[in-house]
């Protein structure tokens, strides 16, 4: 039994592990959910996806932007028709872009689709295979989810003139190129740059369609789709194996530990789970030995149980006896013999009664019980004290060799120590003759103390040192009245030294003469070494 030193509020109640949103589900459910978690987290990237996508967009944005102001720049040299179409042919087949002029009018006068063959084409959704409107439909739900910015459609002018481009109408009014992005009827990039030239007044409109940035947002986004679904799948198998090689031994252990407490199987076994050697398989072996002491402890209740009505049954059926001998018997003094037995057998029934009481307590008492400091000196002195003055030794002699203050000091409950030292003395008394020596020894080895009483008596046989501890075992001197002892007193005090972590035995006097030596071992406390 362990001893109650301090005790911690959250102990029980355990408010500072209690996690209040995960009371109601199970365990699987748990490990699933903190994995799935873990899984939503990188699905994140689909955000870093759409920042991706933007910082491409604005990349082509200015690249657009420069190029309609070099293309603008190049146009306001003084070179013939000719050159001017190489140089836009040239420059959009470089860039795959389509470059436009615009006159002063607002007609176009030059178009590189013209000269060369187009570097792009604008394609209608509807001629295009389902396996692009299902793309297209993902965009827009990975779209709304990470909330990107809802971008204008575009729509190929009917008449391809100044007007049509409100980009053109803006470039009018800035020396810089103004620059639009547009969604293509399929939904990727559409970029317009428009600025004037310098020296013709005429404008400059370079578009082009960029597909390539629409292909590697969607190769991006499939290939981390991929790996989230490997890792997801990953992570639920793992997820359910961490759960069986978690859950199910807990659920054995559970099943097993409602049997123990059904009482339905006499010999109810809680497995031990020896191959594992984790966290589980310590409360397997933990629930197991519970288990048995809990059994064991049954079993000695159900002896105790037999034994006292054993026990109680001799002096009940001896007053029974005597009671009804008092109605036949008219002859004083055989009445009063009579009233003596009964007597003697109400006092043994008392003394029964109170010893079977503390047996039965003192288990409970001492695993609530706080301990403190005890110098066993001085509780053996005073103790010894009280023996003399109350004259309980009956002509025998106690020597006490006492230690030094403070040496002797162990953690327990000073009133049950004193009732195991009380104990041994009684019976060291009960078996010594009359002016012989009893000695009392309180020495200190390491971190353990002992205590030795050493009568002079006979002697305990080698065959009875283990059960004149066992509970109504009794061996009593021939000239003691019958029934004085109850023969609890070695048990109790047994009891009371292995609920203090300590060890009672009997062994032979170390000098060799007759007598019984118990020796008492108990963890020694804080040493204060006070002269």
């Amino acid at each position: 039994m362990e001893p109650v030193i301090a005790s911690r509020k959250n102990e029980d109640g355990g408010s500072d592990l209690s996690l209040f949103w995960t009371r109601r589900l199970s365990l699987t459910t748990r490990i699933l959910a903190v994995n799935i978690l873990a899984l939503a987290i990188l699905a994140g990237s689909f955000f870093y996806l759409d920042n991706y996508r933007a910082q491409l967009v604005n990349e082509r944005i200015e690249q657009a932007r420069e190029k309609a102001a070099i293309i603008a720049n190049a146009l306001s040299q003084d070179i013939d028709r000719d050159a001017k179409r190489a140089f836009i042919a040239d420059v959009g087949s470089k860039t795959e872009s389509r470059v436009r002029i615009y006159g002063a009018s607002g007609r176009k006068v030059m178009d590189s689709f013209d000269v060369m063959p187009p570097s792009y084409t604008l394609r209608d959704p509807a001629e295009e295979p389902w396996r692009k409107d299902a793309a297209r439909f993902l965009d827009k739900i990975i779209e709304a989810i990470v909330l990107s910015p809802e971008v204008e459609r575009f729509a190929p002018p009917k008449a391809d003139t100044a007007s049509a481009w409100p980009e053109l109408s803006e470039s009018s009014k800035t020396i810089t190129p103004v620059v639009r992005y547009r969604h293509a009827p399929d939904r990727t990039p559409y970029i317009s740059a428009a600025t004037q030239t310098a020296k013709l007044g005429k404008f400059v409109l370079v578009t082009e369609n960029a597909r390539d940035i629409t292909r590697i947002v969607r190769d991006q986004r499939a290939l981390l789709a991929i790996i989230i679904l490997i890792v997801t799948a990953f992570s639920i198998l793992l997820s359910l194996f961490l759960a069986r090689t978690i859950v199910r031994p807990l659920r054995r252990l559970s099943r097993a530990a409602v049997r123990v407490r059904l009482g339905r199987a006499r010999e109810v076994v809680v497995p031990r789970l020896p191959e594992r050697r984790d966290e589980i398989g310590m409360l397997a072996r933990a629930l197991s030995d519970m288990s048995l002491a809990i059994r064991d402890r049954i079993d000695a209740t159900e002896n105790f149980a037999a034994d006292v009505s054993h026990e109680i049954k001799n002096p009940l059926a001896s007053l029974r006896s005597a009671l009804e001998g008092l109605s036949a018997i008219k002859d004083p003094k055989l009445q009063q013999q009579l009233l003596d037995i009964a007597e003697n057998d109400v006092r043994r029934l008392d003394r029964l009664i109170t010893d079977i009481s503390e047996v039965s307590r003192v288990d409970a008492q001492l695993s609530r019980t706080k301990f403190e400091q005890i110098d066993l000196g001085e509780m053996v002195e005073n103790v010894l004290a009280a023996r003399e003055e109350r004259e309980l030794n009956h002509g025998r002699q106690i020597a006490f060799a006492r230690p030094r203050r403070g040496v002797a000091t162990v953690l327990g409950e000073a009133i049950r120590l004193e009732r195991v030292i009380t104990n041994l003395l009684d019976n060291a008394v009960s078996f010594s003759p009359e002016g012989s020596l009893i000695e009392v020894v309180a020495t200190r080895a390491s971190n353990v103390v002992h205590i030795r009483i050493t009568d002079s008596g006979p002697g305990v046989p080698e065959s009875e040192r283990e059960a004149i501890f066992r509970r109504f075992h009794s061996i009593r001197p021939g000239d003691e009245d019958f029934g004085k002892h109850s023969g609890l007193g070695l048990a109790i005090a047994r009891t009371i030294i292995e609920a203090h972590n300590g060890k009672l035995s009997v062994c032979e006097r170390e000098d060799g003469r007759s007598g019984a030596c118990f020796r008492i071992t108990l963890p020694a406390g804080v040493s204060s070494q006070v002269q």
